[in-house]
C-alpha cells in the first residue's frame, strides 16, 4: 500500500477516534418487511428476510430508482451494510442524499459507495447525478476548493465478486469519506469544495436501469459518530510532494463489465 504521509497521519488519528466509540451501531431493516423505507413497491419487496430489489431488463423503468431510508437524515455516521448485486450491473449506497425529483419519485443525487462489477468501480467514491467519479478503487482523492482532484496516495485495488455477500462501509465525518470492502480501503474522499459537497443528507439504495439486475441486502445498520465534525481545509502547502492534479476519471463500463442494455 502506498499513502502518503500527509494523508496517512489524518487517516490514523481518525481510526483512533472511532475505534475508541464502542459498537453502537443500529439495525435499519427488520428482516420482515419495509417498515423505514420508501421505493417503487413494483420493484422492492422482502423476501425470505432479504430486501430485494429487481430490475428485469431495459423495459421496466427508464432512471436508476432508489430505495429511500425515511429514519431521518444523516451526517457524521459508519454504515456497514451487507449486499449482493446478481446480473451485470450495479447498485450503490447513497448517504448524504437529496431528492432529484425531476428524474423520478424515487431519485436521488449525493454521495455513493459504488457497488460494481468491474474493480476499478468497486467501492469508489461517486456523485449520483452530480460531480462524478472522485477516486476510483485504490485511490486516495483530495477535491480542492474549486474542484480540482489531487491523487494524495494509491494502493492495490480491493477485488470482490459483487454477486456474492459483501460487507460494505462507508463512514463520513466532516468533510472526509472513507469506503471499505469486508474491512479493505477502496477509497476516500476529503472534499474541499464548499459548494458543491454534502454535511447531512438521506440514506439510499440504488437498483441501476438497463441490463437486468437483482439487489439483495442482508443487514444495514448505522452508528451515529459523536464528538463533532471535522473538517479539513485545503492547503497546498500540507499535501505531499508526490501528490498531483487528475483530470476526472471516466468510465467503459456504465452498468456492468459488458454491453450497457438502453
Amino acid at each position: 500500500m502506498r499513502l502518503f504521509p500527509f494523508y496517512s497521519n489524518l487517516l490514523a488519528l481518525f481510526f483512533v477516534s472511532v475505534a475508541g466509540a464502542g459498537d453502537g451501531f443500529t439495525s435499519l431493516f427488520n428482516g420482515k418487511d419495509l417498515s423505514g423505507w420508501e421505493g417503487d413497491p413494483r420493484l422492492w419487496s422482502v423476501r425470505e428476510g432479504i430486501l430485494t430489489g429487481v430490475c428485469s431488463g431495459p423495459g421496466d423503468f427508464a432512471r436508476n430508482t432508489f430505495l429511500i431510508w425515511r429514519g431521518g437524515v444523516v451526517r457524521d455516521f459508519e454504515l456497514r451494510v451487507v449486499m449482493r448485486v446478481k446480473g451485470d450491473n450495479n447498485s450503490g449506497i447513497q448517504y448524504r442524499s437529496r431528492p432529484a425529483p425531476d428524474a423520478g419519485p424515487w431519485a436521488i443525487s449525493g454521495y455513493q459507495c459504488d457497488v460494481h462489477p468491474a474493480v476499478e468501480h468497486t467501492g469508489m467514491t461517486y456523485e449520483e447525478k452530480g460531480r462524478g467519479i472522485f477516486g476510483l478503487n485504490g485511490k486516495s482523492i483530495v477535491l480542492d476548493p474549486e474542484g480540482g482532484r489531487w491523487l494524495v496516495g494509491e494502493h492495490e485495488p480491493v477485488r470482490v465478486d459483487i454477486s456474492g455477500w459483501n460487507e460494505y462501509t462507508v463512514i463520513a465525518s466532516g468533510n472526509r469519506l472513507i469506503h471499505r470492502v469486508n474491512g479493505r480501503l477502496t477509497s476516500e474522499l476529503v472534499d474541499c469544495e464548499e459548494k458543491g459537497r454534502a454535511l447531512e443528507g438521506l440514506l439510499a439504495i440504488q437498483l441501476h436501469h438497463g441490463n437486468p439486475n437483482t439487489v439483495e441486502i442482508r443487514e444495514v445498520s448505522l452508528k451515529v459518530l459523536q464528538g463533532g465534525e471535522e473538517m479539513i481545509p485545503f492547503d497546498a502547502s500540507k499535501l505531499p510532494a508526490g501528490a498531483r492534479r487528475i483530470e476526472r476519471p471516466g468510465t467503459k463500463n456504465p452498468q456492468g463489465v459488458g454491453p450497457a442494455a438502453r
